[in-house]
C-alpha cells in the first residue's frame, strides 16, 4: 500500500510543482519594468504552462484509457478537480502568453527599453495569471490525499476546506482584476482638455 502511494505521489507532486512554478512566476509580470525582462518572462512562463498542460493531459489520457488502479489511474483521478481550470489555461491563457511575448519582443529590440503600461496591463489580465494559479491550487487536494489520505476527507474536513479553497480563489480572483485595472488606467492617454474650457471666456 506504501508503494502504490509513494508512486502515486511522485506522479502528482511535481505535476503540481510545474503548475504552480507557472503561476507565481506569471503573478510577477505585471512587476516587470523592462520590455526584454517581460519577454524573457513570457517565455518562462510559456514553456513552464505548455510543459505542465502535456504532463496533465498524458496522465488524463493514460487513466482514463486504461480504467485500472494503477498510480497513473489513481493520479488521473486526483486530476479531475483541475481539469476545468486546465481548460481555461489550454484555450486562453496560452494565446495571451503568447501574445504577450511578442508584443514585449516588438518593444525589446533596444537594451533598457521600459515596458508600456498597456504590455503590463495585458500581463495582469486575469485570464493569464489567475488559471494557472487555480490549476496549481486544484492539483494540491490530490497531492494532500496521495501523501496523507483522509486528511482532507475526514470528518468535519472536507465542508471547511471547499469553503477555504472557494475563498481563496475569489481572493485571487479580485486581486488579479484590481491589478488589471489599475494598470489599464494608466495605459489609457489622458483625454485633451475641451477647448472650449480652455479658451478664453467670452462675454
Amino acid at each position: 500500500m506504501l508503494c502504490v502511494m509513494e508512486s502515486h505521489l511522485t506522479v502528482l507532486a511535481p505535476l503540481a510543482a510545474v503548475w504552480l512554478a507557472a503561476g507565481w512566476l506569471a503573478d510577477g509580470m505585471p512587476r516587470l519594468d523592462l520590455a526584454d525582462d517581460l519577454r524573457r518572462r513570457a517565455g518562462r512562463v510559456l514553456a513552464l504552462t505548455l510543459t505542465a498542460l502535456g504532463l496533465t493531459a498524458a496522465v488524463l489520457g493514460v487513466g482514463l484509457s486504461s480504467g485500472g488502479a494503477t498510480p497513473v489511474d489513481r493520479a488521473a483521478a486526483g486530476l479531475t478537480l483541475a481539469a476545468a481550470p486546465a481548460l481555461v489555461v489550454a484555450t486562453c491563457t496560452v494565446r495571451r502568453v503568447r501574445r504577450l511575448r511578442a508584443g514585449a519582443g516588438a518593444f525589446a529590440a533596444a537594451p533598457g527599453t521600459p515596458a508600456p503600461h498597456g504590455l503590463r496591463a495585458a500581463a495582469a489580465h486575469p485570464l493569464v495569471g489567475l488559471p494557472l494559479q487555480v490549476t496549481g491550487l486544484a492539483v494540491l487536494p490530490a497531492v494532500v490525499a496521495a501523501g496523507a489520505p483522509g486528511l482532507l476527507f475526514g470528518p468535519g474536513v472536507t465542508g471547511p476546506a471547499i469553503t477555504g479553497g472557494v475563498l481563496g480563489v475569489a481572493a485571487i480572483g479580485v486581486r488579479h482584476a484590481l491589478r488589471h485595472s489599475r494598470l489599464a488606467e494608466r495605459a489609457t492617454p489622458p483625454r485633451p482638455a475641451s477647448s472650449r474650457a480652455a479658451g478664453p471666456l467670452h462675454v
